[in-house]
């Protein structure tokens, strides 16, 4: 909770930059403006998954268990090995990109017009590994405030310089926005996990091979099945490029901006943490279970006031964050919402996978997730456009919950307790009601309504946190100190 409180507050932070950023490429831009925009930074995620290995996650672990022994040369060496492996592999996104940049434009686009877009942003697969790495040193060595600033600096000084490149050359800012504010995040990153002092020592090709191996091993596993993630992102808005045009693609990177990377962000303040706290008891299941019901309560709990209000307000969500030319998105936003549920839930259990190292059985995991999630997405656009990929959302990931959870189970003996079902149930159904609400009630009687649903959530969130965490004595704390001036 303290990691989440943590976060959170940068979240917030960060939500509000996001806020600005969608805001002026929406106006500045417009629907074809972000379609551009999602179709360029979905291929180059694509080669990445490729070419990066992996390592920014992989490595968390290696970083975890080489800082828990306190050998100053162990951590050194397991360092500085990934800083050489974030180099190479960096260096090879880039040059793949530089080569393959004229039939990457002409399968993104259908011409060859963004052959010059691509290699100029080839670049940041080089950058965006960089940042990985000292990302992943910082997660590991649990220096959450050094990790904590470098996001928020990274992300708030992107914002300002990529605005006035919007508002000076329209569609030509996008590919320099992108670069910039990729160096501008490395820069930040790079900053403070030099303040991280450790042992200087000079790495061999046996030190390489040997601490290197064990990432990479990892790393591949989740680098595929990454691959797959980013390729099914891709093909759908290949897709959707082909049969509704850059516009259509615009709307749909947009919708599912709102709900997963500003809602997604209480996931990324969560799991900075929780990624290397399960891993360190990943050894013993009864523990490891009792951990994943523990982020699971606190996840659901957070989130679902936050969903909400999204489904209540889901039309001044979009006014806020993009225009009114964006409305057409509000019903797959709708049924995303409550798909979240799901994706919090599986999100707490599939972690186990790679806490316990089983990579093999990750990867085989996402990888069958994905092929079903990209057939329920091009079925659910095909007949029902993009209310439809809301839809197709919410089925995937019931699935995918149902899957993790049955592996984890037969695996290694998972369920979740009781308290976490009474918890899910109560505020999934608030939830429901607001979705129901929004749909089938007139506004401005669905506000009103919705607005009681939210309050409820709100209050069913704070009484169960205050039972595990004492709320009511943190914040008397916390107000006894202001009078005190302390």
């Amino acid at each position: 909770m303290k990691a989440t409180s943590l976060f959170g507050g940068v979240q917030v932070f960060n939500i509000f930059i996001s806020i600005i950023r969608s805001k002026a490429i929406a106006v500045l831009l417009g629907p074809a403006g972000i379609g551009i925009f999602g179709l360029l930074s979905s291929t180059t995620n694509l080669i990445g998954s490729v070419s990066n290995f992996g390592l920014g996650t992989s490595a968390v672990k290696n970083v975890s268990a080489a800082n828990a022994t306190g050998d100053s040369h162990k951590i050194a060496t397991v360092v500085s090995t990934l800083r050489r492996l974030v180099w190479m592999t960096g260096l090879l996104g880039t040059i793949i990109t530089i080569c393959l940049s004229p039939w990457l434009s002409q399968l993104t686009f259908g011409n060859r017009d963004y052959t010059l877009a691509f290699a100029c942003i080839s670049i940041t697969l080089l950058v965006t590994q960089l940042n990985a790495g000292q990302l992943a040193i910082l997660q590991g060595m649990r220096k959450l405030q050094y990790l904590a600033k470098a996001d928020f600096l990274g992300t708030a000084m992107g914002l300002l310089i990529s605005i006035p490149l919007y508002y000076i050359w329209g569609l030509k800012g996008i590919v320099p926005a992108i670069v910039i504010s990729a160096l501008v995040t490395l820069f930040f990153s790079w900053f403070f996990s030099s303040k991280v002092k450790m042992k200087k020592i000079n790495i061999t090709k046996l030190m390489l091979k040997t601490e290197g191996i064990d990432m990479i091993r990892m790393g591949i596993m989740i680098s595929l099945s990454f691959l797959f993630t980013t390729g099914a992102s891709y093909i759908i808005r290949i897709y959707i490029n082909r049969t509704g045009g850059v516009d259509q693609v615009g709307l749909y990177t947009a919708g599912f901006a709102i709900i997963t990377t500003y809602v997604g962000m209480v996931f990324s303040a969560m799991g900075t943490d929780y990624y290397p706290r399960l891993a360190g008891v990943a050894h013993d299941d009864i523990k490891a279970a009792s951990t994943i019901n523990q982020q699971a309560e606190i996840t659901i709990l957070i989130l679902s006031p936050i969903l909400a209000g999204f489904l209540t307000f889901i039309n001044y969500a979009i006014m806020l964050f993009y225009s009114n030319k964006f409305m057409g998105v509000n019903g797959m936003i709708q049924w995303a919402a409550l798909g979240m549920f799901f994706r919090a839930i599986s999100w707490s259990i599939a972690f186990l996978f790679l806490a316990k190292g089983a990579t093999k059985l990750f990867f085989w995991t996402e990888l069958t997730a994905n092929v079903y999630m990209l057939l329920l997405n091009i079925a659910s656009y095909r007949l029902l456009g993009l209310s439809g990929l809301g839809i197709s959302f919410l089925i995937g990931y019931v699935l995918y919950f149902m899957q993790v959870f049955i592996i984890a189970k037969m695996q290694y003996a998972f369920k979740f307790e009781k308290a976490f079902y009474k918890i899910f149930g109560i505020q999934f159904f608030f939830s429901l009601l607001c979705f129901i609400t929004v749909r089938e009630v007139s506004s401005p009687w669905s506000y009103s309504i919705g607005s009681i649903f939210i309050i409820l959530s709100a209050a069913y969130s704070y009484i169960e946190l205050d039972k595990r965490l004492g709320l009511k004595h943190i914040f008397q704390n916390i107000t006894n100190r202001l009078k005190s001036g302390k």
